[in-house]
């Protein structure tokens, strides 16, 4: 193998399921079908949350938030994997893979926070029911978004500088279908357990730190709801938070499992699987679960249908 930083790296070459030919049609038709309902489905919860203003709330502005970094997690990955599933040289530039790699790094720390800036909105919610206004101000909603994002920047501009400085020896394939970092650090010429290392600890900070928030904000969101009385309180109560815990529990189990589990023989393949459940599946159902099962939502949609309608006449 040769060291490669003393030259221009022109592209990477990402195999992706190149191993497995037969699968690649399907999937061109999966993965398209899965980014046109993404696309379609978070750009309708951005346009109906601004559009009606019935929705102007904490809630939805953070569900938007969401809806936008689905929305952007999706492109990071979605229409270059398209392009190699249909070529026959599985390429990406070099230019392209920082790029890749950097939005991928800031929109998932992004997320994190996000998720765990969410559950603390439906813990003020019910909790604090009369003082929710007061806490939940336009200023700190503004605040707290903004927090997740610079975080979610910062944490990408660390891990990305760490990982490109790297040395990288040829050929630089790539086992996966997009530039993350552990595919990254496998082509790197030097050892790498300090990155490694860096890596996992930014994992652990990133999953279990807004984790555990999530769980102490639902703790005492299942204390409040316990002491309401009525079933019909309780039912409505537990209702405006399904949505966000299975959106946690889909988020959290799938990133959770790819980089907090110890390498295995099956590592490779396994975290192919759940990066594409994250990075593409996830994005697409988020969603269904939040319109599906919200019905401020839907009645939004209808009315924002109907007056299109009313202005087409």
């Amino acid at each position: 193998m040769n060291w490669v930083n003393d030259s221009i790296i022109q592209e990477f070459i990402l195999l992706g399921f190149s191993d497995r030919p037969w699968l690649e049609f399907p999937l061109f038709v999966v993965f398209l079908i899965s980014y046109t309902v993404t696309i379609f489905g978070n750009l309708t919860i951005i346009l109906v949350s601004r559009l009606d203003s019935k929705l102007h709330t904490p809630m939805y502005f953070f569900l938007t938030n969401l809806s936008l970094l689905d929305l952007c997690y999706t492109t990071c990955i979605v229409p270059q994997m398209l392009v190699n599933l249909c070529s026959i040289r599985k390429v990406i530039s070099y230019r392209g893979c920082v790029a890749q790699l950097f939005i991928f790094l800031v929109l998932g720390a992004t997320e994190y926070l996000l998720l765990a800036v969410m559950s603390f909105d439906r813990f003020v919610a019910i909790c604090r029911p009369l003082h929710y206004s007061v806490i939940m101000h336009q200023r700190l909603c503004l605040q707290l978004a903004a927090a997740s994002w610079v975080t979610g920047f910062s944490n990408s501009v660390w891990l990305s500088t760490l990982t490109l400085q790297l040395p990288l020896c040829d050929p630089y394939v790539i086992d996966h279908f997009l530039c993350e970092v552990p595919a990254l650090l496998k082509l790197s010429c030097v050892e790498t357990t300090a990155n490694e290392a860096e890596l996992f600890l930014v994992s652990v900070l990133f999953h279990l730190i807004p984790l555990t928030l999530i769980l102490i904000s639902y703790a005492f969101i299942v204390q409040a709801v316990l002491r309401i009385q009525s079933a019909e309180g309780r039912q409505k109560a537990f209702g405006t938070c399904g949505s966000h815990l299975i959106v946690v529990s889909l988020f959290y189990g799938t990133a959770v499992s790819v980089y907090l589990q110890p390498p295995s023989p099956s590592s490779k393949d396994r975290g192919k699987m759940v990066s594409l459940f994250y990075g593409i599946i996830a994005p697409m159902l988020n969603p269904l679960i939040y319109t599906l099962r919200n019905k401020e939502v839907k009645e939004a949609f209808k009315r924002l249908v109907a007056r299109v309608f009313l202005i087409k006449k």
